[in-house]
Order: structure tokens, then C-alpha cells, then sequence
């Protein structure tokens, strides 16, 4: 009998994000194959001690963590001086997807459109006024290094400005004032290392009461509905795609990666922040994705644990060599 695959399951930490962690490593345990897999669970809040002295005898690991000290390269950082592989993106690039001034950056840089953005740091004098002037009502406030829509509020006017600044100040040193983008909010799920594809599009629609898809928008069931594959147009998905691809490529991304876009009136798309760990229940937005291509939940999980152990050291370490394709 073939020698099942000790998985260790790593979810929980000590983000803002720990309870939708641990909410997608029960829906990764639940879905991963008992016959191939043996899986280990580890909170990195109390288990990194015990990961360490296992390490020797896990094969692979998963990483369900969202947020600082899991999808901003310190959790795949440790697992490369472990010696363990892993499923997802490297130090590098997790950082500067995590970074979202870093990664708007690099967006620029590869010919993508993004928001005019302009930052805030605690500490340094800077007319919050003039910066929001600059940048023009409505906007949009959020905190550099955080996900699933964190102390980020969409300021309509400048009575609501100072509030939203100091909410985002709650969830880190630095935060980004954004230009507001009127329109439909897709996103674009990548798979792949070398010769990575786009998935099917889903679109999100926030339910009555939701100005945006926020955190509450987004774990609340029946909050929002998702469209997959979107209702729009062959030429702006192939489109957005192509951008998704080309996020991807140029953060230094591997294995997968969901990068969420804004669609204008007039059909320019707009790439607003990437995802190196989308979430990860069977009904999260990459696994509905990846179903529309053909992958249900578990040949996903499969496929990401394939695309981990053909990783190496090394290739975490600069850019993205594996030999994997969907």
C-alpha cells in the first residue's frame, strides 16, 4: 500500500483573520482524501514549537493563514529553514502581495491599472486633508497589511474622514487613502507555477446594506451573491484574466494566487489588491472558481499539494522556476 502523505495543516495565528482561518482548515481537512493524505493540525499561536520538532516527518504542509504572521511570508519563511514544503507563493513574493503599496507598485510597473493612492504613516506630519484633497471624494481608507477588508471604510465626504483614518490606524502603522472606483467588483483566480491560467471570473454583488464587500459582506451567509463564471462581456474576462496572469507573474507569485479587480461604466478594469491564500471553504471564491474549470474541492487541494512538492528551496528564494501547468 502506497505510504499516505503526512499533511501538516497549519490555520488558526493571530490575526484579525484567525476564525475564518480555522473556518477553511476544516473544510481543507474535511475535503482532503484520507487514503492519500495523513493530516496534522497546527496553531501557530501555541504549535510552532512542536511544528519545528516534527518537521522531519511532515512531507508537505498547508498553509491556511490570513494576514500578518501567515500570508505576509513570515509563516513560509519559517517553513523554509524547516526544510518542509509548502503550497502558495514564497517569502518574496507573499510580502509583496501582503504590501499593498508594494503591490500597487509593482502593478504600475507591469503596465496594470490601479487607483491613485497616496499614504499615511503614524508619526510623520502629514495634512490628512491635503492628501485626501488630492486624491478627491469619495475615497477609500484602508490599512496596508491587512485582508478580508479590515478597518478599511469608504469615506463619502470629509466629515467621515478622521473617523476612517483612525480605524485604519487600529490595524497598523500605515494606511492608504485609495481612489473610489464606481463599479462591478470581480475577482481572478490564477493556478499554476511556470505556465500559470487564469480560472473563470466570479463577480461579487454585497447585499442590500453592504456598501462594499467588507468583512461582514463577505463571512456572513447569504450576505452577498457570487456569480461563477461572472455575467460579463468575453472580451473585458479574457481581459482581466490577462491582468490576473500578469499580477501574478509580476508580484513573483506560485502555486495560486486571487487578485480582485473593479470593472468602470466604461470597461476600464482596475486591479485593486491580490491574494496569495484565498480562502479556502468549499464555497470560498477560488474553489468556486476552480470548480467552473473542472476542479471540485478535493482535486483542488490535490492539485495545490502536487504544485507544492515540485517546489524547491531555492525557488522560494528568487523567482518562481517550477515546472508545474494546469
Amino acid at each position: 500500500m502506497k505510504k499516505r502523505l503526512r499533511v501538516a495543516l497549519i490555520a488558526g495565528g493571530r490575526s484579525g483573520e484567525r476564525e475564518v482561518s480555522l473556518a477553511g482548515a476544516r473544510g481543507v481537512e474535511e475535503n482532503l482524501n484520507p487514503e492519500r493524505y495523513e493530516v496534522v493540525r497546527y496553531d501557530p499561536a501555541t504549535d510552532l514549537a512542536r511544528l519545528a520538532a516534527d518537521s522531519g516527518d511532515i512531507d508537505v504542509a498547508f498553509i491556511l493563514l490570513h494576514g500578518p504572521f501567515g500570508e505576509d511570508g513570515t509563516m513560509q519563511g519559517f517553513l523554509d529553514m524547516l526544510g518542509i514544503p509548502y503550497q502558495g507563493s514564497g517569502v518574496l513574493g507573499s510580502a509583496m502581495a501582503m504590501d499593498k503599496e508594494v503591490a500597487k507598485t509593482v502593478y504600475r510597473a507591469a503596465g496594470l491599472s490601479t487607483p491613485d493612492w497616496r499614504m499615511l504613516v503614524a508619526g510623520e506630519a502629514v495634512d490628512v486633508d491635503a492628501a485626501a484633497a488630492d486624491i478627491g471624494m469619495p475615497l477609500v481608507v484602508k490599512p496596508v497589511g491587512q485582508g478580508s477588508s479590515l478597518g478599511m471604510s469608504i469615506v463619502r465626504d470629509k466629515t467621515g474622514l478622521a473617523a476612517a483614518v483612525a480605524r485604519a490606524f487600529e490595524h497598523g502603522d500605515r494606511v492608504m487613502l485609495e481612489r473610489f472606483v464606481k463599479g462591478r467588483e470581480i475577482t481572478v483566480g490564477v493556478l499554476g507555477n511556470d505556465d500559470p491560467v487564469a480560472l473563470p471570473l466570479v463577480e461579487i454583488i454585497p447585499g442590500d446594506g453592504f456598501e462594499f464587500f467588507d468583512y461582514e459582506a463577505k463571512y456572513t451567509p447569504g450576505a452577498s451573491r457570487e456569480i461563477c463564471p461572472a455575467e460579463i462581456e468575453a472580451e473585458i474576462a479574457a481581459r482581466a484574466q490577462e491582468m490576473g496572469i500578469t499580477a501574478h507573474r509580476a508580484l513573483k507569485l506560485s502555486g495560486y494566487s486571487r487578485t480582485d479587480m473593479l470593472v468602470d461604466d466604461t470597461g476600464e478594469i482596475f486591479v485593486i489588491e491580490t491574494n496569495t491564500i484565498p480562502g479556502m471553504t468549499p464555497t470560498s471564491l477560488f474553489p468556486q472558481a476552480a470548480a467552473a474549470a473542472g476542479l471540485d474541492f478535493s482535486a483542488l487541494l490535490d492539485r495545490l499539494i502536487e504544485l507544492a512538492l515540485q517546489e524547491t528551496g531555492d525557488r522560494r528564494q528568487e523567482t518562481d522556476r517550477g515546472r508545474a501547468v494546469f
